[in-house]
């Protein structure tokens, strides 16, 4: 049986070990073209002379297609990922884990199905809806460092970072996620053609240096205590950080020392984007912390929600800048609902349309009354399904295009 054990705190999860589907045999093969055939290949080759006579100019930042200053302005344009041909990988040190084939196709199916209709709903809500490309990510890839095959393209929030007009996208620090921005590319590519910044931060090489070989997976209360240190599995080796580790207020982004982010990788976000945005790393009390937007999401100018099992070591600085912080109420997933790769406390991981409209999930009706005597208007979809891949509405999101203006809040 597939046995699989994810170090995944924040918005992912806990340890936890759940067995399902029948093993196959997985027979290791060399780099193939056909590893990362895209659908689109065709269509691609079809407008490629056109692309090549287009002339990339200089845009005004009012009139480009990206910008984004923060979580809560009117959203215009969003990247939703995709379910399709999700593959569990078979990752190595840094997440313990081992590994299998495919995630059970009727459950991908049902993922599918609810991402589809998010999209519905984003679209009748006025939101224009952008996805990546289809592939195959299965196929088994190898660097000078290590082999791996991939896992999937669902989760934009992690690997694209929108500041302002600029696009950055994340290193990662799963092996199996080494790749996962080739799905994103042309999309990155059009944006870029219609005046976007474009920034890809430096890749790490993901070698074994880059992991703690001897990071504690059974006991808890030894992570605890790294976790106060600021010590995960990953090293400072390499710089290395998703993208869902940042949260944006304005001229001010926030983020979180984890298991697939280091001081490194923050480092080099905070220079990258000094002297227009100021950095603020902040940690809660997580052992197993990995994406902010599980423990911490901001969903308006100086009010955010945190979850009351991971407190903020920080807080007071919040409130000393007038901020109301509130603490959502306890989740509502059935317990016998699958969350391979997720907490339960994805229900506080929400998306903003605007200060006042919520994308909830349908079974959190707590939840929908929290933000009901906020004044916000809860919009009701269901992805429980999508949900057992490792994320909520903000995680299979990545707003592009938010109506608003650079401002400070803190």
């Amino acid at each position: 049986m597939l046995r699989i054990k994810c170090l995944r705190g924040g918005c992912r999860g806990t340890g936890t070990i759940h067995l399902f589907g029948a093993m196959l045999g997985r027979a290791l093969t060399g780099w193939t073209q056909k590893a990362f055939q895209s659908s689109s290949s065709t269509a691609g080759s079809q407008v490629q002379g056109k692309l090549v006579q287009d002339h990339v100019t200089e845009t005004k930042e009012q009139d480009c297609p990206v910008c984004s200053y923060n979580e809560w302005d009117p959203l215009e344009e969003v990247i939703v990922g995709r379910a399709e041909n999700s593959h569990v990988p078979p990752f190595t040190v840094e997440v313990k884990k081992y590994g299998g084939h495919s995630f059970p196709e009727d459950h991908l199916k049902k993922a599918v199905a609810e991402i589809e209709e998010l999209c519905n709903v984003l679209r009748y809500e006025g939101v224009t809806v952008r996805r990546p490309e289809l592939i195959d990510w299965s196929q088994v890839y190898t660097t000078p460092d290590f082999t791996s095959s991939g896992m999937y393209a669902a989760m934009p929030r992690d690997i694209l970072l929108v500041v302002g007009n600029e696009i950055i996208e994340a290193p990662m620090a799963w092996r199996s996620r080494f790749f996962e921005y080739r799905a994103y590319r042309p999309l990155i590519k059009e944006y870029f053609r219609k005046g976007a910044k474009w920034t890809t931060a430096p890749k790490p090489t993901m070698s074994d240096d880059l992991y703690d070989q001897d990071y504690p997976m059974q006991t808890l209360a030894d992570r605890h205590k790294l976790a106060a240190q600021g010590k995960f599995v990953t090293t400072e080796h390499e710089p290395c950080f998703d993208a869902a580790e940042f949260m944006r207020a304005g001229m001010d982004i926030f983020v979180q020392r984890s298991q697939v982010t280091n001081y490194m990788g923050i480092e080099w976000m905070r220079r990258h984007l000094a002297p227009d945005y100021k950095v603020h790393t902040i940690s809660f009390r997580d052992p197993n912390a990995m994406h902010i937007d599980g423990t911490f999401n901001i969903i308006g100018p100086g009010l955010a929600l945190l979850n009351p099992e991971r407190p903020c070591d920080q807080i007071d600085m919040f409130y000393k800048a007038g901020w109301t912080i509130v603490k959502p109420p306890t989740p509502m997933i059935p317990d016998d609902h699958p969350m391979w790769m997720s907490s339960k406390w994805l229900s506080m991981n929400v998306l903003m349309l605007d200060e006042k409209r919520v994308l909830v999930e349908s079974n959190e009706t707590s939840l929908q009354k929290m933000f009901e005597s906020l004044g916000i208007k809860p919009i009701k979809v269901s992805i429980l399904h999508a949900n057992s891949l490792g994320g909520g509405f903000h995680c299979w999101t990545t707003d592009i295009r938010r109506r608003g203006t650079l401002q400070s809040y803190f």
